[in-house]
């Protein structure tokens, strides 16, 4: 099989970081794009076809659900509570179509380091983004919220061994991302040919 390879470069070069603020507010992404969005994450490569990463998507009244559990568990467990940050936790999900929970399920038994599993579920996410780029839906891969908080687990069904890697954000785009920009390959790549 053969690929357009102008196009290829064009919608690799084209992903970008569509923030919820950038969102047209109340516009809903039909689930089923948003299934063959998650169907694209899983080819990505994995290690000992472990396929480690496991996705929990909010949507309609299942956005509340997130944005409370993200609320009060920054209520109960930050003694250093601030009102600004709880009204982002619980305001934030209710503009997005979609918020994806990025998790890292290890296999029971494996021998596959976890660093290749994390590898894994970001090569997932990556696929997440060049879909999104060419179904033109906006989103962003969050480690925000509750990301990294041992507590959130069990809200997720993970066990200890597994991980809450963010939350990806999905809507419609009412403003587009600037493009983007990278340094020259050349300062980030050295060829051995000697």
């Amino acid at each position: 099989m053969k690929y357009d390879i102008p196009s290829i470069n064009q919608l690799f070069r084209s992903r970008r970081s569509t923030f919820p603020k950038q969102f047209v507010a109340g516009k809903k992404i039909p689930d089923d794009i948003v299934n063959q969005i998650l169907e694209n994450a899983t080819w990505a490569p994995t290690h000992g076809q472990t396929e480690p990463w496991y996705f929990i998507v909010f949507t309609g009244e299942g956005l509340k659900k997130l944005a409370d559990f993200q609320g009060e568990l920054y209520k109960k467990e930050n003694a250093d509570f601030k009102q600004e940050k709880y009204l982002k936790l619980t305001e934030q999900p209710l503009v997005a179509s979609h918020i994806i929970a990025i998790c890292m399920k290890r296999t029971a038994n494996t021998r596959i380091p976890e660093i290749e599993e994390i590898a894994s579920v970001a090569c997932a996410v990556e696929n997440i983004y060049l879909s999104l780029e060419a179904y033109g839906i906006g989103g962003y891969w969050t480690t925000g919220g509750v990301t990294y908080t041992e507590s959130a687990k069990p809200f997720f069904g993970l066990k200890p061994e597994d991980k809450l890697l963010g939350f990806f954000y999905l809507g419609y785009a009412a403003i587009p991302s600037p493009p983007g920009k990278r340094k020259p390959i050349s300062e980030k790549s050295e060829w051995v040919t000697k």
